[in-house]
């Protein structure tokens, strides 16, 4: 567990470093698979039509539902590894 957590913070870290900027779709992804790893299940309320940035942020999020906080900080450590 510590060394998940501990890849999954360099992770984070190298998130900021990526040579190219994902395209917006990945982007989604890392969000979703962030906010899961660090905040659990998607409990808040889903934003209004005005807020496309939000809803899909949303949207992302809440389709990960039921991901355990370790499958999600892997699925994050992988993606990241991925694109750097």
């Amino acid at each position: 567990m510590a060394n998940l957590k501990a890849s999954f913070e360099a992770a984070v870290a190298n998130s900021k470093n990526l040579s190219e900027r994902p395209d917006n779709a990945t982007l989604l992804k890392i969000y979703a698979l962030y906010k899961q790893a660090t905040a659990g299940d998607n409990t808040e309320k889903k934003p209004g039509f005005g807020d496309m940035v939000g809803r899909a942020k949303w949207d992302a999020w809440n389709g990960l539902k039921g991901t355990s906080t370790d499958d999600a900080m892997q699925q994050y450590v992988d993606l990241i590894g991925s694109l750097s």
